[in-house]
């Protein structure tokens, strides 16, 4: 049994005619009441009661009629789906990504994608980068959203925006009015740090002070960026945090930006190579709207 059969025999079953139904299928009778032969043998009922002057559907054919109309119909539904998700105009995008980075532009700029793109639904997972990209792999995650990834031979990165690093103080800090601050002045503070063994960015941060000159004196590591304020905030060191933690009101803490060169805290987004169509949406809603804040 094919479509066609039951097109066919939708066709004569609303026409109740042979001939009225071949003109509207623009086919000529003879083929199209074989063809009604042939599912009514494949049926193994009659679905027609046929005369001179016209026909009308057997009991078995009007109980066929209403399964026939709903099976082309669903075809119908499931043909505009399949069209709909090969064009990127719906499905389901899941995003992996931090915390922290869902506090800065990844809001708005799923907003704008949902704007253009209502029929995708957007899921997010929020986990550390190292488990970011094991699900990224695993196909468990369409993108991710980090901080200093690290090179995969089988992922692509592309800087979805661009962020400084700004400096958190106690209000009361010795340079808590200063207006710019070199990293290197901070060399005999206590810092608060993002776990060094979990964290690739708080790994390059670490090697930032190095490279000014000194080894920061880390007294308590921490999981999540926001997290570091409220260190802060108890007196226990200063913290190098990303802008988007700085736009944060935290009563007993003060932000002030590093001079250039400052650390980086640029946020990439990670797709697999050959990306699907909503993906790619995604992708080119990111590039033509990329932000720094700064």
């Amino acid at each position: 049994m094919e479509l066609r059969h039951l097109r066919y025999f939708v066709a004569v079953a609303d026409a109740a005619s042979f001939t009225a139904a071949a003109r509207g299928l623009n086919i000529s009778q003879p083929p199209l009441s074989q063809q009604i032969r042939d599912l009514e043998a494949e049926v193994g009922t009659r679905l027609f009661e046929r005369s001179s002057r016209n026909v009308e559907l057997t009991e078995a054919g009007a109980n066929f009629l209403e399964h026939a109309r709903m099976i082309l119909g669903q075809v119908e539904h499931a043909t505009h789906q399949a069209r709909a998700i090969g064009s990127g105009q719906v499905g389901t995008l899941n995003i992996a990504t931090t915390g922290s980075v869902l506090l800065g532009p990844l809001s708005n700029l799923i907003a704008r994608f949902r704007d253009a793109w209502p029929g995708v639904f957007v899921r997010i997972h929020e986990m550390d980068p190292e488990a970011q990209e094991a699900a990224l792999l695993s196909h468990r995650t369409d993108l991710s959203f980090v901080r200093k990834p690290r090179n995969h031979p089988h992922l692509v990165a592309l800087v979805a925006w661009q962020e400084k690093v700004d400096v958190a103080l106690p209000e009361h800090h010795r340079l808590a009015n200063s207006g710019t601050i070199e990293l290197g002045d901070l060399r005999q503070e206590s810092f608060v740090f993002l776990r060094l063994a979990d964290s690739r960015f708080a790994r390059y941060l670490h090697d930032c002070c190095v490279t000014a000159g000194f080894v920061p004196d880390i007294t308590n590591e921490v999981v999540e960026s926001y997290s570091l304020t409220s260190l802060v905030a108890a007196g226990l060191g200063v913290a190098l945090v990303p802008n988007c933690i700085s736009t944060l009101s935290r009563p007993g803490v003060v932000y002030r930006p590093l001079a250039d060169p400052a650390p980086e805290a640029d946020v990439h987004v990670i797709s697999r190579p050959n990306p699907g169509p909503v993906v790619s949406a995604f992708l080119e809603t990111a590039q033509s709207t990329a932000v720094n804040p700064r």
